[in-house]
C-alpha cells in the first residue's frame, strides 16, 4: 500500500474517494468503479478515522455528472471534456467511449497524488494548475465541443472567483456547456463560523466561503454573463436509508427545496 499526505482541500480527494469506494464495493451498487475501488484498496489511509462511516452522497454526485456527460458525448463525437478539480475521480475510466478528449485538471500536489495512481494518456491529459489560474485554458483545442465540469470544487471557492472562472470559460468558449454542484448558505456558514465544521473528532472540514440557495443560482448565473442560454439546479443527495428520505421530503415542499445541495448545469451561446 501507498501513503499519502495530504492537506487542506486537496485531501477532500480522499473523502470522495471513501465514498465513492465504499458504494462501488457493494454487490447491489449502482456505480460500478473497478478504478476506484483498486487506487482506494491501494493507498494506506485511514479513512475511517478522517471522514467516519461512508455515505451514498459523493456517488450520487457522480453518478448524476454521469447520467450529464455520456449523452453530450454522443451528440458530439470527439468532443472535449475538462474536469477542474479532478482529483481521485474515475469519471473518465466510467465513461470513455474511446473518442473523447479528456483534460484533468488540479493543483499540484493534488495532481502528484493522481499521477501516482492513474496514468495520463493520449485521450485524457493531466494538468497541474488551479482551475483559477486561467491559464489551463490555452491548453484546450475543443473542435467538437466542450463540456466543463467541477465536481466539489466551487464551495472552496470566493464568489468572485467563481464568477471571474465562469466568465473567461464562456468567453473563450462559446457554447461551452459547464456543470458544477453548489452548496446551500446553511452549509456555508457551518464551516465558517465557531470552530468549523468537524466530520470527525480528528478531520475539520475546509472553509467553503462560497454557497448559493438552489433556486437562487440561476437569477445568478445569468446575471454574471448574457451569453448564458439556460441554467437548469436540481438537488441531490442519498440515495438510501433515511437520509435519502428526508430529502425526498425537502424536494417537495417549496420551502424546503433550497435545504440541500444542487447539480447546476448552464448551456451557453455559441
Amino acid at each position: 500500500m501507498t501513503a499519502v499526505n495530504l492537506t487542506g482541500v486537496p485531501e477532500t480527494m480522499l473523502w470522495t474517494l471513501h465514498n465513492r469506494a465504499s458504494e462501488a464495493r457493494r454487490p447491489d451498487t449502482w456505480l460500478h468503479d473497478p478504478e476506484c475501488v483498486r487506487i482506494y484498496e491501494s493507498i494506506d489511509y485511514d479513512y475511517a478515522r478522517s471522514f467516519g462511516p461512508p455515505d451514498d452522497s459523493h456517488p450520487m454526485r457522480s453518478r448524476l455528472f454521469d447520467e450529464a456527460v455520456r449523452p453530450w458525448m454522443q451528440a458530439h463525437p470527439g468532443g472535449t471534456v475538462v474536469e477542474l478539480g479532478a482529483g481521485l475521480e474515475t469519471q473518465f475510466q466510467r465513461c470513455d467511449d474511446g473518442r473523447v478528449r479528456w483534460i484533468c485538471i488540479d493543483v499540484p500536489e493534488a495532481m502528484a497524488v493522481r499521477d501516482r495512481f492513474i496514468q495520463p494518456t493520449q485521450r485524457c491529459r493531466h494538468i497541474a494548475r488551479s482551475a483559477l489560474d486561467l491559464g489551463w485554458m490555452d491548453e484546450v483545442d475543443a473542435p467538437g465541443g466542450l463540456f466543463v465540469t467541477a465536481q466539489g470544487l466551487f464551495m472552496y471557492f470566493h464568489e468572485q472567483d467563481v464568477r471571474r472562472l465562469l466568465v473567461a470559460v464562456i468567453e473563450r468558449f462559446p457554447g461551452v456547456e459547464i456543470m458544477f454542484d453548489a452548496i446551500p448558505p446553511w452549509f456555508s456558514r457551518k464551516t465558517l463560523e465557531g470552530g468549523g465544521f468537524r466530520r470527525t473528532r480528528d478531520y475539520l472540514v475546509p472553509r467553503m466561503p462560497w454557497g448559493v440557495r438552489c433556486g437562487r443560482v440561476g437569477p445568478l448565473l445569468r446575471g454574471w454573463d448574457s451569453r448564458i442560454r439556460e441554467v437548469s439546479a436540481v438537488p441531490y443527495g442519498f440515495a438510501r436509508g433515511a437520509p435519502a428520505l428526508v430529502l425526498k421530503a425537502c424536494a417537495a415542499v417549496p420551502g424546503l427545496r433550497d435545504v440541500p445541495p444542487c447539480i447546476v448545469r448552464v448551456r451557453t451561446e455559441g
